[in-house]
C-alpha cells in the first residue's frame, strides 16, 4: 500500500473485517481513519527480518514496563521460536497471515497471562501450519476444529491483549491489501453480546466494537482516543 498523507488528505476505509493472526474477526462497523503507512514495513513479514528487529517490533505492542518483562517470540524458518523467557506472565509476538501471495499482515501483540495460556497457542500452531505450506483457509479450518475438539481453549475470564504499536498492518476489505490500523486494546469477552455493552447491534462507533458477539472467542476492541477536559460549571 502506498504512503498516505496525514490531515485533510487522510483516507478512511470501512473496516468491516479485520483478520488478526489466524482468527477471522469482524471489527468496528463504523469508519476508522488509516494512519500514515510506515515505509520500512516489508510487504511480506517473514523469518528474514533480523531477530532484534522482530523483538523490537513485538515489544512495541505494549508499554515498555510490560513488554520488557514479557516472554518474546520471533519468527523462524519452522515457525515461532522463544527468544526470551519473561517474568510477568505476558507474551509478545508479531503474528501474520497472508492476504495475498506477496503480502502479509504485521500484527505486534502482547497477551496477558490468560491470553498466553489460551489464545497464544492458536497463533503458534497456526504459524507452524503456515510454514508447512498450509493455506489460510486450512489454518482457519484448523482453528475451528481445534476449538470444537478441545485442542484449543477460549479465555475463561476477562483479560486483554495490547496491540498498541503504531505499526499494526492489518487486512481491510478482502482483495484490497492491508493498511495501518490504529493502536488499540482487545479485551477477552467470552460469550458476551452487544446487549452486554448496551447496544442491540454492533455499535457504530470509531472507538468500540466486538469481534464475535456471543461466541467463546469474542473480543471487545477499544481504540483509545484523546481525552477532552470536562466543561466547567460556567459552561466554558
Amino acid at each position: 500500500m502506498k504512503s498516505m498523507k496525514k490531515g485533510a488528505n487522510m483516507k478512511s476505509i470501512n473496516w468491516t473485517k479485520v483478520l488478526v493472526g489466524v482468527l477471522s474477526i469482524g471489527l468496528l462497523s463504523s469508519t476508522v481513519a488509516i494512519q500514515a503507512v510506515a515505509q520500512e514495513l516489508p510487504k511480506v513479514y517473514d523469518a528474514s527480518m533480523p531477530r532484534e528487529q522482530q523483538i523490537a517490533l513485538a515489544e512495541s505492542a505494549a508499554p515498555a514496563e510490560v513488554s520488557s518483562k514479557a516472554t518474546v517470540y520471533v519468527l523462524g524458518s519452522k515457525g515461532y521460536e522463544k527468544a526470551r523467557e519473561g517474568a510477568n506472565g505476558f507474551s509478545c509476538v508479531v503474528s501474520r497471515h497472508f492476504v495475498k501471495p506477496t503480502e502479509t499482515t504485521i500484527e505486534p501483540q502482547c497477551f496477558d497471562a490468560e491470553g498466553s495460556r489460551t489464545l497464544l497457542p492458536v497463533y503458534l500452531h497456526g504459524e507452524e501450519l503456515r510454514t508447512n505450506g498450509k493455506s489460510e483457509a486450512e489454518i482457519k479450518a484448523d482453528v475451528a476444529s481445534g476449538y470444537k475438539e478441545g485442542r484449543y481453549q477460549y479465555p475463561s475470564k476477562p483479560g486483554f491483549l495490547y496491540m498498541m504499536s503504531s505499526q499494526n498492518r492489518l487486512s481491510a476489505i478482502p482483495d484490497h491489501g492491508t493498511g495501518i490500523f490504529p493502536p488499540h486494546l482487545m479485551f477477552y469477552a467470552p460469550n458476551m453480546t452487544t446487549k452486554d455493552i448496551g447496544f442491540d447491534a454492533q455499535p457504530k462507533l470509531d472507538y468500540l466494537g466486538m469481534t464475535h458477539p456471543g461466541a467463546g472467542d469474542n473480543l471487545i476492541v477499544v481504540i483509545p482516543m484523546a481525552s477532552t477536559p470536562p466543561a466547567s460549571s460556567s459552561g466554558r
